[in-house]
């Protein structure tokens, strides 16, 4: 898992290039599932609060390389179809996180590109699956637009306006990271224990 420190230090090293990658990366490809997401965010907001960064120009960023991400991911699925599911597992490849997109794709149907703006792995892998499913672009194309767009807003924001309404809040951005972390995986977690609970009560 990264740390605030190492998430702070890329985004000083890199800047927006860098943001706009990782974001991409997290969103778009099967290798990007590690990455930092909504920490990333924050801590783009906290910077661009001291200065370090545009607050519009960095949200700009993040929102269009979000949506690029989706695409790409989209695109991905759509063209390599199933054998997605039959490729065995590599250090940057675990077939279960798309099974588990794919679970949660099959319950909730369209929303799921948006719900899974705010769930990690589950935020790069939903895509794919769409793609694989061959869900109409235009539509996936409009929960991508909406999911990208209040995901941007809700972490970049908050890390800006919090930094402004609590002076010193960054002298605590480890602690804020890990929060993001630990409360980012709850809904993976809850859906992830439901399932097994529910397949040991209903065994074949």
């Amino acid at each position: 898992m990264f740390g605030a420190e190492f998430i702070v230090n890329i985004i000083e090293a890199a800047g927006y290039l860098g943001v706009f990658a990782i974001i991409f990366v997290e969103t778009g490809l099967p290798v990007g599932f590690f990455l930092p997401g909504d920490s990333l965010l924050f801590a783009a907001g906290v910077l661009a609060s001291q200065g370090y960064l545009n607050v519009w120009a960095a949200a700009l960023i993040i929102f269009i390389a979000a949506v690029l991400g989706d695409s790409t991911g989209y695109l991905l699925g759509l063209k390599t179809g199933p054998k997605l599911f039959s490729r065995e597992d590599s250090f940057f490849f675990h077939k279960r996180h798309l099974t588990e997109a794919h679970d949660f794709y099959q319950k909730y149907g369209s929303l799921t590109i948006i719900a899974a703006r705010f769930m990690p792995v589950i935020r790069t892998f939903a895509p794919i699956v769409a793609g694989i499913g061959k869900m109409e672009y235009k539509k996936f194309l409009l929960f991508n637009v909406v999911g990208g767009l209040l995901w941007t807003i809700l972490f970049v924001f908050a890390g800006y306006f919090l930094t402004a309404i609590f002076p010193g809040i960054e002298n605590y951005l480890s602690v804020i990271v890990i929060l993001i972390v630990f409360i980012s995986f709850i809904p993976p977690a809850y859906q992830f224990f439901k399932e097994r609970r529910k397949a040991g009560q209903n065994p074949r």
